[in-house]
């Protein structure tokens, strides 16, 4: 009996751009007819995603799954590592919270269980889907950590899968960072790698040939492909060091200033992403107060660690400017319990302060809760006047409560979700996703647009049609530059007998 088709992409540091070109295979593959899923069998990230069993995992392979035109299932993703102070953070195992450890102790005591959960999800692939795409790590040539690492060689010959190898040629040295990495690895896994390709290309290709023509003679590895940058995709990121990308100034030519307060556990900042779709929408990432400036609207977005942010914003000295902004105001989750009145921890879930006084811009008060929250949600908002269905998913590990609030959505009978403030500048909800609501989000737009009185916009922005748009373009753009051919012919030569996991 042969095993599914299947792939790996390592890559020769973080943010090579592993999750992106996994994703242009999974999209690849299932247009190509094979019922396709993703895997990583171990994520660092607080960017999340929940499944339709209201499980969590790793953002990246939700997107994936996305792509490939799948649900998202937890063994696509077994472990899902979120940190939550420094070397401190919970352990999400198969969608649930299993117990917070330091990075010493997951590495010492976590290693066997952890083989076991990659196996047996790796086998449960094999047996519902015709492909798998493989995603590592960082590097696979950490030579401190290989001995007892579960994310990159180790995965590969468990799978048994070829390894492509990426490199960034944007920042640099790639032909240095591809040969070191090949000269790192044990022979076994060096033979494994079945070419590499070199991403985010600027320029004139003729220029580079040289290079690719020595490194395929000292190296012994084809080049299946270069990839020219891409720009413009909106296909969610998923590690936190994408955040260096953004701008933390305004584009003046734009007509909205959006400020997006990035605290140091930021968690699933991709809820911001829709407004850079919109052309008049200015986004912009603040750390500081003195970058704060006067923005029309505010974002506070997830966090994991609710506490600490906002000793954060008191340190930075964005709180005192937040109570005294008037900009309209949506928190998400966590930026919701920080629009409250208080945060408590006392079971020290995530922090051992026990109590910090939130913003009090809603009255609310949070308690966290050992319980985590995965669900997908949905519910009936109410904004100026009109009801928009909303439609999102909640990770969270308090609960707000007050008789006061003035629920911002109805969520079912004698059920409610968030607050909002009298005028409605403040808004506060656990639904992570709002704003990918198109008609919310626009509405809300236009009542920012008429205060300022610009012209409002007419036209909705469907976000989703977007993004399915770019998964297409990211497919068909990777299609074009790399060895297709070659690549299938690699996958088939390691879908012999299936061999054991």
């Amino acid at each position: 009996m042969s095993k599914p088709l299947s792939l790996m992409i390592q890559g020769t540091h973080s943010d090579a751009g592993k999750s992106v070109i996994t994703t242009a295979f999974c999209r690849i593959f299932a247009q190509d007819g094979h019922r396709t899923a993703p895997f990583k069998s171990q994520n660092m990230a607080l960017n999340s995603y929940v499944t339709i069993d209201g499980k969590e995992i790793g953002r990246a392979q939700g997107v994936q799954a996305e792509a490939a035109g799948v649900e998202a299932t937890t063994d696509m993703n077994p472990i899902l590592i979120k940190p939550s102070r420094e070397n401190d953070a919970q352990i999400v195992v198969h969608g649930k919270p299993f117990q917070n450890m330091n990075a010493f102790d997951y590495r010492k005591s976590f290693y066997e269980m952890g083989r076991g959960l990659i196996k047996g999800s790796l086998a449960a692939l094999y047996e519902q889907y015709d492909c798998v795409v493989i995603e590592g790590a960082g590097s696979p040539a950490e030579v401190n950590l290989n001995d007892r690492e579960i994310v990159n060689m180790s995965v590969a010959r468990m799978a048994n899968a070829p390894v492509i190898l990426v490199g960034d040629i944007e920042k640099g040295g790639v032909f240095a960072s591809l040969v070191g990495t090949l000269q790192l690895l044990e022979e076994e896994d060096r033979e494994r790698i079945i070419g590499v390709i070199i991403n985010k290309f600027r320029g004139d290709i003729s220029l580079l040939k040289s290079g690719l023509d020595w490194f395929e003679e000292y190296s012994g590895k084809r080049v299946l492909g270069v990839i020219p940058y891409l720009p413009g995709l909106n296909i969610e990121a998923e590690d936190s060091v994408v955040l260096q990308r953004y701008s933390t100034r305004r584009d003046e030519t734009k007509g909205l200033d959006i400020a997006v307060i990035q605290y140091p556990m930021i968690s699933n900042f991709t809820d911001i992403d829709p407004f850079f779709a919109e052309e008049d929408c200015s986004v912009r990432f603040v750390t500081t107060a003195s970058q704060l400036g006067q923005p029309d609207l505010i974002i506070l977005p997830g966090s994991k660690n609710t506490i600490e942010d906002l000793l954060f914003l008191k340190a930075t000295g964005l709180f005192e400017k937040l109570q005294k902004s008037e900009a309209v105001i949506v928190g998400i989750c966590g930026g919701y319990q920080m629009l409250g009145v208080s945060v408590s921890d006392p079971e020290a879930v995530e922090t051992p302060h026990e109590t910090e006084a939130g913003l009090g811009l809603l009255p609310v008060e949070t308690v966290m809760d050992i319980e985590k929250t995965t669900v997908r949600s949905q519910g009936i908002a109410t904004f100026r006047g009109k009801e928009f269905a909303i439609k999102g998913y909640e990770i969270h590990m308090g609960r707000s409560s007050s008789s006061e609030r003035i629920p911002f959505m109805e969520t079912g009978v004698g059920l409610t979700d968030g607050a909002t403030s009298s005028d409605e500048r403040i808004i506060g909800t656990y639904f992570h996703g709002l704003l990918h609501n198109d008609e919310f989000r626009s509405a809300l737009l236009n009542s920012i647009r008429k205060v300022k009185q610009q012209e409002e916009q007419t036209e909705i922005i469907r976000y989703n049609d977007l993004k399915e748009k770019s998964f297409d373009t990211l497919a068909d753009h990777v299609r074009k530059h790399v060895d297709l051919a070659a690549i299938y012919k690699e996958m088939e030569r390691y879908s012999g007998p299936r061999m054991p996991v």
